[in-house]
């Protein structure tokens, strides 16, 4: 799963360097398919459920699953999510960041800084020990304690053999503490927080969700195992 990390990494970095304004996020996805290709790694995302790219590009008030296209071009001030999988010997991992394209609002920047922090809070209660809604009790409360709202109807997941494994990690408490977190245990945590209220949307391609009042939103996810010694990150450079 570290080697499937690593390459989700570099997915990231890529799709970094190359997030300007007038990019289409076709090309986004290109860059990506061409890190995987190089590492000898399979995409995830690619046919999942008839998904047709390989990372989910998600501009502005699009919270998760938006469909790379050439149509779809950015421009100076938005923010996008991009979403990245892959799969190494069978094991996967699985990642997003938000970053803004451009210059971007001051009040862009606070959404996508305090998303970020509240997905490292979340992993701080990733502890043998531990109970897993605690990740998302963790999550709510600094993103609600910034002003801004959690995403309900998607959550987090474990991941393993498979991109989407039992049980699911929501971004909020859920009103109990649920099971033990134990060592070997690996999950993809991601908050999807919205600058508006908490409502979403669905599009009718069948994939792309928005936020049901337009706010914009934030995306991040790393996908992280729990050691005897605490969280290791695994989607990061080695």
């Amino acid at each position: 799963m570290r080697k499937a990390g690593r390459v989700v990494a570099e997915m990231h970095s890529k799709t970094r360097e190359a997030v300007r304004p007038g990019v289409t996020t076709a090309e986004l996805d290109a860059v990506a398919r061409g890190v995987l290709d190089r590492r000898g790694a399979k995409s995830n995302f690619l046919n999942y459920h008839g998904f047709p790219a390989v990372i989910c590009t998600s501009p502005n008030d699009m919270i998760v699953h938006g469909i790379p296209a050439p149509s779809v071009r950015l421009d100076e001030g938005d923010i996008i999510s991009i979403d990245c999988g892959a799969i190494i010997e069978g094991y996967h991992g699985d990642a997003a960041y938000t970053m803004g394209v451009g210059s971007i609002s001051a009040d862009a920047e606070r959404l996508i800084r305090v998303t970020e922090e509240s997905l490292w809070a979340g992993i701080e209660m990733m502890h043998e020990g531990n109970r897993l809604y605690d990740i998302g009790a963790a999550v709510q409360k600094v993103a609600e304690a910034a002003g801004y709202s959690v995403v309900r109807e998607y959550v987090g997941h474990a991941i393993g053999t498979a991109m989407h494994e039992d049980p699911q990690v929501p971004n909020y408490d859920p009103g109990s503490r649920g099971p033990k977190l134990r060592s070997g245990m690996v999950f993809a945590i991601e908050p999807m927080v919205n600058m508006g209220r908490p409502g979403t949307r669905l599009l009718d391609d069948g994939w792309s969700v928005v936020t049901a009042d337009g706010s914009l939103s934030a995306h991040v996810e790393h996908t992280i195992a729990i050691l005897d010694d605490g969280p290791e990150v695994l989607t990061v450079p080695d």
